[in-house]
């Protein structure tokens, strides 16, 4: 039976969603239509005289060979964050699930990274992985691996993308421990019972009823991995080098804070937005089907 709330006072409801109203009309719906509205224009770096251009910061976009490869460059960096940042949180998930003897403890620590600012955790594995004195770089170098990310695109991307995911990891071994645990344990005993092994009951029983969690995550990291990146990119290499790190989010902040091309840079985001909101709409609408609730 359906249940409903009724209020004695009729503006009562309304006082109660002001607030967040407010604040997604201040921090994004303005900001959206201002983008939206500067895309349109030509506008000189001190903000003193703009001209209105139609879509010509758009086709300007679409006729850049960087932009395009600063396209690629994120479907590839997007993709890899996503991945490994969900199968390690399920491995430690899984693993963490079996503790039995300070659990507590060890959950815990698992938690922290996530505590961590994004321009830290950059950092963090930026030290880690110099060339100089980095404990991971001397130990690639005794390996015959010649590191140096300063110089190597290929080795500069991988570094962002250990640094995001591993920022994002314990987000979604959260996610993954509730829904472990939120699995009744009389499946998994019957089907032990009937004989199956630990990793044909985790693919036939408990992967399935994860994946309702596994979908929200994955529409999570990616955004994560277009927006919540730019702190780690910008600590660790600049877009560098060569551009080989260069995201839409980070080349929006480089041409319009940078070099000062604000009308360039709102065309930029206004399409940035829209892969978004194009891919979370493909997301629930074909890959949602595959989900069992």
């Amino acid at each position: 039976m359906e249940k409903r709330v009724f209020f004695r006072n009729r503006w009562l409801p309304y006082a109660l969603l002001a607030p967040q109203i407010l604040i997604t009309l201040v921090f994004f719906i303005w900001p959206a239509f201002q983008a939206l509205r500067q895309s349109l224009y030509l506008e000189d770096p001190f903000g003193l005289a703009s001209e209105f251009v139609g879509l010509e910061n758009f086709q300007a976009l679409f006729d850049d060979s960087r932009y395009l490869e600063s396209m690629r460059i994120t479907a590839v960096f997007s993709v890899s964050v996503t991945l490994l940042a969900l199968c390690s949180a399920l491995y430690l998930a899984v693993q963490a699930d079996r503790v039995m003897r300070a659990a507590l403890v060890y959950r815990t620590l698992l938690i922290w990274p996530y505590a961590v600012a994004p321009a830290v955790a950059g950092v963090i594995w930026l030290l880690l992985f110099n060339p100089t004195l980095g404990i991971l770089a001397h130990g690639l170098q005794r390996l015959g691996v010649e590191w140096n990310p300063a110089v190597n695109g290929n080795q500069a991307m991988l570094m962002v993308v250990i640094a995001a995911a591993w920022k994002q990891v314990s987000y979604n071994f959260l996610f993954f421990l509730a829904g472990l645990q939120a699995i009744p344990r009389s499946l998994i005993e019957a089907a032990a019972i009937d004989g199956a092994g630990f990793a044909r009951r985790f693919w036939t029983i408990v992967f399935p009823l994860l994946t309702p969690t596994t979908f929200f995550l994955v529409v999570v990291n990616i955004v994560y991995a277009f927006f919540d990146t730019f702190g780690i990119i910008h600590a660790v290499t600049s877009g560098g080098p060569a551009g080989a790190t260069n995201t839409l989010v980070y080349k929006v902040f480089n041409d319009g804070f940078i070099g000062l091309d604000l009308g360039y840079s709102a065309a930029q985001s206004v399409i940035l937005m829209a892969i978004v909101i194009s891919l979370t709409v493909v997301q629930f609408r074909y890959i949602e089907r595959k989900v069992h609730y």
